[in-house]
């Protein structure tokens, strides 16, 4: 048999190894064989009276959907938004969920700080504003702006659900600051992962030195996973959007589903798989372009 049919018949087994072995973690965390006794496999992450799937580590964090508690967020209303990752955590952002009922709006605040923000679309549709541009936003929508510009969001009648990300920006001496970015997700190509066409890479912010931060879109076909476990000085804010899977958070293993938030402090080893049976996607976040000394 040719080398290169070894090859993909080695690949295929190990994204089915993967699969097999994600399964077999989440099924432990039930209590139940791989197989469960039925042809179809179905697991399910419900939580006990009392229990929950949210972690709070020194470096990293899971949280469980089902913990969300409402807060304010200046510009919204008072139950619009859910703080999911924070410097009160240790994190160097903000990350939030932004929940609007039809009609309900809100927008940018802390005009006085250097603060940039990127918003990206999961449900609903909205309109947003942007100094002198109206944005219709549909699911995959997103837009940056950049410190000193202003931003609306409305919620059309289907009501409108998306991640918010704010960060102080970090500007470099003779280095053009960064510029507004208006996109939808169905317009950026997706790039095999280190050459992987079964994990698909979607980046959409520019990778020059004016910008301090990248957002991306991944999304893994069943049995797919990371080449190897990452470390690395960049700090992530992730959201599962779609799918299931295994997460490798430092020396800890968690069952993760669309709606689980995670943060991973710099130098945290990380590690993903796809469980299936569909495609896993997650939005994530990451510094990027400055020195670790500050510039």
């Amino acid at each position: 048999m040719p080398a290169e049919n070894l090859a993909g018949i080695s690949g295929v087994g190990q994204r089915l190894a993967n699969a097999r072995a994600a399964q077999n973690l989440l099924c432990v965390s039930q209590g139940m064989t791989a197989d469960g006794g039925r042809k179809e496999f179905t697991p399910r992450m419900g939580s006990l009276p009392g229990s929950t799937r949210t972690v709070l580590a020194r470096r990293h964090a899971l949280l469980d959907p089902a913990s969300h508690v409402r807060g304010g967020l200046p510009g919204f209303s008072s139950q619009a938004a859910i703080v999911l990752i924070s410097p009160r955590m240790g994190a160097n952002f903000v990350q939030f969920l932004i929940d609007l009922k039809p009609g309900e709006s809100g927008g940018s605040s802390l005009p006085e700080m250097e603060i940039e923000s990127f918003f990206y679309l999961s449900t609903g549709a909205a309109v947003s504003e942007m100094g002198s541009r109206t944005l219709p936003l549909s699911p995959g929508s997103f837009f940056f702006a950049p410190p000193g510009n202003a931003w609306t969001l409305r919620a059309r009648e289907t009501g409108a659900c998306g991640v918010l990300i704010q960060k102080t920006y970090a500007a470099l001496p003779g280095v053009p600051a960064a510029a507004p970015v208006v996109g939808r997700a169905e317009e950026v190509e997706g790039l095999p992962f280190l050459g992987d066409p079964d994990a698909l890479l979607q980046t959409f912010l520019p990778d020059n030195l004016s910008f301090d931060m990248a957002v991306n879109l991944f999304t893994f076909r069943p049995g797919a996973a990371l080449p190897f476990v990452e470390v690395h000085v960049m700090e992530h804010g992730l959201l599962m959007l779609e799918g299931r899977g295994i997460y490798r958070l430092e020396d800890s293993w968690y069952p993760v589903q669309a709606g689980d938030a995670i943060w991973m402090a710099p130098y945290c080893p990380q590690w993903f798989a796809a469980l299936g049976p569909g495609p896993a996607r997650y939005l994530y976040y990451k510094d990027t372009a400055r020195h670790p000394l500050g510039g």
